[in-house]
């Protein structure tokens, strides 16, 4: 049985799914314009990368998926396009798309979790979905323009979403108000994901001990 979140609730979600949209989709956008790409294909990727992750969360638990009803989506998406289109791309150099990515990923998490919760998911399952919310729009972003994963790489990245779920449902247990938990939430996350951009801190690879 799928419990219909209040309106309230759904209000905020909305606005947080649009930011994280947003984000996601120029570094999306902008991944294209640095590979030298028409603008279809900066479209084509800032959509991808902007719905991909949510639109797996809702089929998984049981939602409409978000940006089919919700004509701001789209045009959110292409709005992102037009930005990297009409920007030079050292504008985008550095540090910066990848703090934007993953600003957008750990806010991702937590609206993933929130929206969870709120349709009746159990709290670990709700974490799964804040993560993949978090990260499978990055994930189809590298893999459609070619680039190795994010995932395949020992940068700290899923498990910044993870920490970043992992705070929204405990602040959800404990009855805190949602403002504070949504913000102490992305706040950690980000901050973790923040500090392995700006230190190259990674997590330990796998060595065989055979």
């Amino acid at each position: 049985m799928v419990l219909e979140p209040p309106d309230t609730l759904l209000h905020a979600l909305a606005w947080l799914d649009l930011g994280g949209v947003a984000l996601f989709a120029l570094t999306g956008a902008v991944v294209a314009a640095r590979a030298g790409q028409t603008f279809v294909t900066l479209a084509f990727l800032a959509l991808a990368t902007g719905v991909g992750g949510g639109s797996v969360r809702d089929v998984l638990i049981g939602a409409p998926v978000f940006w089919i009803r919700d004509p701001w989506v789209a045009a959110v998406c292409l709005l992102a396009a037009l930005v990297a289109w009409f920007t030079p791309t050292r504008w985008w150099e550095g540090k910066l798309v990848d703090l934007a990515d993953g600003l957008g990923m750990t806010g991702f998490a937590v609206f993933g979790t929130s929206k969870a919760l709120s349709y009746g998911v159990t709290p670990v399952p709700a974490i799964i979905m804040g993560v993949f919310t978090g990260c499978v729009g990055g994930i189809i972003r590298d893999v459609l323009i070619g680039r190795p994963s994010i995932l395949l790489r020992p940068e700290i990245y899923v498990t910044a979403a993870a920490l970043s779920a992992s705070l929204c449902v405990l602040g959800e247990l404990a009855s805190l108000p949602t403002a504070l938990v949504w913000t102490i939430a992305v706040g950690c996350g980000f901050a973790l994901r923040a500090a392995a951009i700006m230190r190259n801190i990674g997590l330990p690879a796998y060595r065989d001990r055979g």
